[in-house]
């Protein structure tokens, strides 16, 4: 059995790859105090409104605030996005007409837009609309510089990627391969709209998209920056004209972002963004000592523990049904929620295949909360993110690693 002195020895040969992450929690944690203190934030805007909520001061410094960090022209934080793929879906529909091209260049989106986009068929998705809808794969985990080249002959509205690799297998992308790809096409089409779906990823580069020529980026708030106390939301940050007709298409047309009430959601949201520099490096810290105890083990991990980080997701690669399951029930089992309940693989709304999930968390879904998930077919692969402390994380790998070498 693994035991405390065990994690000691492997924190030891880790401090080199802990102290780049407390780098990245010290630059966030001044950036988000600054936006705080720009904004002038009060007690009062810790109360929320109701009705149409005209008037909401908090909600609107809260966009503000979420402006600042990504250095975008503006933004729109709301607790009406149920999701980030809903945050996703309204970006897309807003900015996309009948007969205009949507292109993704990052290979086959995740599972829940598949209707969205009409991958999947469904009456109420944008190729139903008349949207049509181009794919180009990655080559290599990066992009396919010649047939990009080639689809911008045509008249492209839209460009898609996603940075977070989803289901598939490929290695996420970090900000230096979608900054040459961005400005590769801005030199094509200075016109397409670059869209970027930055779920998994804040916090955890010092640059974002917008730093690097990204029209518009899309998150959740049950993800990084709500650090497990915003209990829902999304934001859509970028080009002041584009999360224009993003809030005219949440709420409607003419009042955009001036109603939406927030009902209690400020203060968990302030509360959340103020804590997520912290809760993304334990997070990060997680996954980091996750991928080297497993490589001790000989498993296959990505990414490797002293690899490049863009996200805060870690793949396992078990390539055995059960110990799959077992993994996954042992974090079950070591999370604070529903530790009792013992993960059974099952359909999902949304997804082709069968999912097991593992998932302690206080807010249903939150996957900065310590979760794993995954496909049950081979090769077997759990992806896990998350952890609200480090100190929770490492008592989990403790469980999970034990659990599988019985």
């Amino acid at each position: 059995m693994y035991n405390e002195e065990f994690l000691i020895e492997c924190e030891d040969n880790l401090k080199e790859e802990f102290d780049k992450i407390d780098k990245l929690n010290r630059f966030y944690s001044k950036k988000v105090i600054d936006a705080f203190h720009k904004e002038k934030i009060s007690e009062s805007d810790l109360h929320g409104t109701n009705g149409y909520g005209y008037n909401d001061s908090g909600r609107d410094k809260i966009d503000n605030i979420f402006a600042n960090i990504f250095d975008a022209e503006s933004a729109i934080t709301r607790n009406q996005f149920i999701s980030g793929s809903h945050a996703l879906t309204v970006g897309l529909f807003a900015l996309l007409r009948p007969n205009d091209t949507l292109l993704t260049i990052s290979g086959t989106p995740y599972d829940t837009l598949h209707e969205v986009i009409g991958i999947k068929e469904n009456n109420s998705s944008l190729i139903s609309y008349g949207i049509k809808y181009k794919q180009i794969d990655l080559i290599d985990n990066d992009f396919d510089y010649d047939k990009i080249k080639e689809e911008l002959k045509n008249d492209i509205k839209v460009i898609h990627i996603q940075r977070s690799r989803g289901y598939s297998l490929r290695d996420s992308i970090d900000i230096d391969k979608l900054e040459r790809v961005i400005k590769f096409i801005k030199v094509i089409n200075s016109n397409v709209i670059i869209f970027i779906d930055n779920c998994y990823c804040e916090f955890t580069e010092f640059k974002n998209p917008i730093n690097v020529g990204a029209d518009i980026i899309v998150g959740s708030l049950i993800k990084n920056l709500g650090a497990g106390i915003a209990s829902n939301g999304a934001y859509i940050a970028g080009k002041k004209d584009l999360v224009d007709l993003c809030a005219e298409r949440l709420t409607l047309p003419g009042e955009g972002r001036d109603v939406g009430p927030s009902f209690d959601a400020n203060k968990n949201m302030l509360l959340g963004l103020y804590f997520a520099p912290s809760v993304v490096s334990s997070a990060l810290k997680t996954s980091i000592l996750t991928s080297y105890v497993l490589e001790k083990l000989n498993y296959k991990t990505s990414p490797k523990y002293n690899e490049k980080r863009c996200d805060i997701v870690e793949l396992i690669y078990f390539n055995n049904e059960d110990k799959l399951i077992k993994y996954a029930s042992s974090i079950q089992a070591s999370g604070p929620v529903d530790a009792h309940v013992i993960p059974v693989a099952s359909a999902m709304p949304g997804y082709d295949d069968k999912i097991i999930m593992a998932s302690p968390s206080f807010t249903q879904g939150s996957s900065i909360e310590l979760s794993c998930d995954g496909p049950l077919k081979e090769p077997y692969v759990l992806f896990q993110q998350g952890s609200l402390t480090y100190e929770y994380g490492r008592i989990a790998i403790l469980n999970a690693i034990n659990s599988i070498e019985e």
